[in-house]
């Protein structure tokens, strides 16, 4: 999701997913297990997030975790982590969709930002 803070800052939110591979001891099988972390990007890199970035893009993300809390309307508590990307290497081969084999964004948060409240 991409849009536009009433700051005039933009922000995308969006999950990826990550695995991971192991060996059982006991039974000696190849095991797999897939997590998902919700990002957010801010400025110019959630611009080209947006625009280069798809549904099954190969990334690298660096950032920072950053834990945040909101109340709904009902006044529920709700909490999340998320990854705040500082840069994204665009990783995988050229397709029709995408100009080059890797592209690099680096974008530096606004941390007055940081704190909005999710639409939920």
């Amino acid at each position: 999701m991409h849009k536009k803070m009433p700051s005039g800052q933009d922000i995308s939110r969006f999950s990826i997913a990550t695995n991971y591979i192991w060996k059982d001891i006991k039974t000696k099988k190849k095991q797999e297990a897939v997590d998902f972390h919700n990002v957010v990007a801010w400025g110019k890199l959630a611009e080209i997030i947006s625009q280069y970035v798809k549904k099954g893009s190969k990334v690298y993300i660096e950032g920072r975790l950053h834990n945040r809390s909101w109340n709904d309307k009902a006044g529920t508590k709700h909490y999340m982590t998320e990854v705040v990307a500082e840069e994204l290497i665009m990783l995988g081969h050229k397709t029709k969709d995408s100009r080059s084999e890797s592209a690099l964004a680096k974008e530096a948060p606004n941390s007055t930002e940081l704190a909005v409240e999710d639409d939920n």
